[in-house]
């Protein structure tokens, strides 16, 4: 973030210690979910590929340079294009 955090959050001129607690607490809840949420994000992104949005696509290529009609690809299959390759009679 480009901006420094007390540009965006300000406490009130007449809140105690307590409620100064209170906001200081919740802004760092808040800021520690987003931390959270980014790595996980990131985390999901370097897992193990998936078919998602790609199935149409690797359907497409095997009736095009083998002939074969894929009337689905299954959730199981493997991600590998060699290795799903291999197997698409099974498909």
């Amino acid at each position: 973030m480009s901006e420094d955090l007390t540009d965006r959050v300000s406490i009130p001129d007449n809140a105690d210690d307590e409620e100064a607690a209170a906001i200081a607490a919740a802004v760092t809840a808040h800021l520690g979910a987003a931390e959270r949420a980014a790595a996980a994000a990131a985390a999901a992104a370097d897992s193990e590929p998936t078919w998602d949005g790609e199935k149409w696509g690797f359907a497409g290529r095997v009736a095009s340079t083998g002939g074969r009609r894929i009337r689905r690809v299954p959730e199981g299959a493997p991600t590998d294009g060699w290795t799903a390759a291999g197997r698409v009679d099974r498909f």
